[in-house]
């Protein structure tokens, strides 16, 4: 007889909540012990799932759920129905996401049987996922290259999620690519060359957004952003609200050199965002910030200065001003800029199987592929086997 039990988790039950949040240790510290997953930060995630603090909850409607077995929270799942993307895309597609399970089918089916039922009482036809919320955060599930660290904002999981999945009748949806990147291996001279050329005919100009001035530089990226975007599979626009949030947050893991927005004849027109890599903090933090963490965490990034790679996670032209080389004079201008900080490298993306456009530019620089992600889909019509 089965001990499985599925339990709802209201998100005004912060005790419930909490239990949640707490799932991928047991995955990662009793199921699948290594040492590159890198523990969130539980005041971080209990504000994530918390609807007076995520803006992201304003547009949409989340339920959660904890698989407990043997008298363990042993996996977890969330179901998003999100208001902004029907209203983009036009269709009846919602997420899962959260998605935590042991190498266990009945775990599996009975989390992933639980969100599709909600999605579809609401009258969902489709569900993809994992996405948390959106493909403006962490998605996807690691598909190799588990026996390294994954970059910042990156998902980790072991490597029995792919099977679980697909065993429960889901199919690849989208792939998506992360890239490495050595700053001691030189940037093909053709690209340097070539963008040097371009900075000069075009009168383009790249600075450092302003910290001084953070919300007129967060608004020009915003109009950047949503426009760069907008054709790209799976992406869904983002409010002002949401988007100055997620701005917010990042802030604290930029350094003040690395926010760049280029301008052509002083008209903002592409901008790119390189996060510092905290990781190799956040593992010493373990998820607590208190009672020593936070001197923990300043000694790290203002004393010790261990930061020294980062993660090139947006960078988006307006349209009208693509295929004129501004993706190569921004590349160009944070290799330079990071090379400065005595950085080694790191990683950029991720980025669609398919933007074959971007996916070129890239490989043009002399990065290659570190990592693949998929993104999984399910079209309701029959149960998941």
């Amino acid at each position: 007889m089965s001990t499985l039990e599925i339990v709802e988790v209201p998100l005004t039950d912060r005790k419930l909540v909490e239990r949640f949040i707490r799932v991928p240790w047991h995955i990662h510290r009793e199921l699948y012990p290594n040492d590159h997953w890198v523990p969130p930060l539980l005041m971080d995630r209990r504000d994530y799932l918390n609807p007076r603090k995520n803006p992201f909850l304003d547009h949409a409607d989340v339920s959660l759920w904890i698989a407990r077995k043997h008298g363990r929270d042993v996996g977890r799942i969330a179901a998003i129905e999100d208001r902004d993307w029907r209203s983009f895309h036009g269709d009846k597609t919602g997420y899962f996401g959260m998605f935590e399970s042991p190498d266990d089918p009945e775990v599996a089916s009975a989390l992933l049987s639980r969100a599709r039922a909600w999605l579809e009482r609401r009258g969902l036809d489709r569900m993809i996922g994992p996405m948390d919320f959106s493909t403006n955060y962490v998605c996807g599930v690691l598909l190799d290259s588990f026996d390294r660290d994954p970059g910042i904002n990156m998902p980790y999981n072991p490597p029995w999620y792919d099977s679980l999945l697909t065993g429960r009748g889901l199919r690849r949806a989208k792939d998506l690519i992360q890239w490495a990147i050595s700053l001691s291996t030189p940037i093909p001279p053709r690209v340097v060359r070539i963008a040097k050329k371009m900075r000069q005919r075009e009168n383009v100009q790249v600075r450092a957004m302003s910290f001084d001035d953070w919300d007129t530089e967060v608004s020009r990226a915003l109009e950047i952003y949503n426009g760069a975007w907008e054709k790209n599979w799976g992406f869904v626009p983002v409010g002002e609200k949401e988007f100055r949030h997620i701005a917010k947050d990042l802030k604290l893991v930029l350094h003040p050199s690395l926010p760049l927005i280029a301008e052509v004849d002083g008209e903002p027109v592409a901008f790119a965002l390189t996060i510092m890599n905290v990781n190799p903090v956040l593992k010493k933090l373990d998820g607590k910030l208190f009672p020593f963490g936070v001197l923990r965490l300043a000694w790290d990034l203002e004393i010790a200065n261990t930061v020294d790679s980062g993660r090139l996670i947006l960078l988006g032209i307006r349209e009208g001003y693509r295929r004129r080389g501004l993706d190569s004079i921004l590349f160009l201008e944070m290799a330079e800029r990071c090379r400065a900080l005595g950085w080694w490298g790191g990683e950029i993306g991720w980025t669609l199987e398919d933007n074959e456009l971007v996916n070129r530019a890239i490989s043009n620089f002399g990065c290659e592929p570190v990592a693949h992600y998929r993104i999984y889909e399910d079209v309701f019509g029959g149960e998941p086997t």
